[in-house]
């Protein structure tokens, strides 16, 4: 079973002992480990959910007040990895929805339970880099499926009051689709 774990912490040298600390605590992945906008460290990490489990107790420890965020995604789609990492393969686009968010653990989150309530492909899961901050998520579908994806996600996190905003596009433009993939 595969789990995701996020951590974000407002300061960048937290973060780096965080994540070091994590991946000496369990046998997790690590796939993110970077400073990010405003000034904040982000750590994704992937394992099974008692691994990220103890790898994310280790890093809220270590980051300690600067802790702005700590998320475990259990069973977390498959697709949400190479979204992350900006891998994905899209053959065919149909309608465009996004989801925008004011960090990167609720894009994920919101990204996951998007792939997971629809019949959708994530085209792309942004963490903050030269974002001031903000994330997105991306995808693809069928117009009812973009839009049941977009309703599921911003239902996931809107408790958190941190949805910027979505985008619905039906028929996207094929100069704008190249700039997308």
């Amino acid at each position: 079973m595969s789990a995701i774990g996020i951590v974000e912490t407002n300061v960048i040298a937290r973060g780096v002992i965080a994540s070091d600390a994590m991946a000496k605590a369990a046998d997790i992945k690590l796939l993110v480990s970077t400073p990010v906008c405003p000034g904040k460290y982000l750590i994704i990490i992937q394992g099974t959910v008692a691994s990220v489990k103890s790898a994310l107790a280790a890093g809220d420890r270590e980051a300690g007040e600067s802790l702005t965020g700590s998320v475990l995604i259990p069973n977390v789609h498959p697709e949400v990895f190479p979204a992350i990492s900006g891998t994905t393969s899209i053959d065919q686009v149909g309608a465009i929805g996004m989801i925008e968010t004011y960090s990167a653990p609720s894009a994920v989150m919101a990204a996951d339970e998007a792939v997971k309530s629809a019949k959708i492909r994530l085209i792309e899961i942004r963490l903050s880099r030269a974002l001031g901050g903000k994330a997105f998520a991306l995808f693809t579908g069928d117009v009812g499926a973009v839009r049941a994806a977009i309703g599921a996600g911003v239902n996931r996190v809107k408790e958190q009051g941190l949805v910027l905003s979505t985008a619905l596009i039906p028929a996207p433009h094929k100069d704008l689709v190249k700039f997308l993939l």
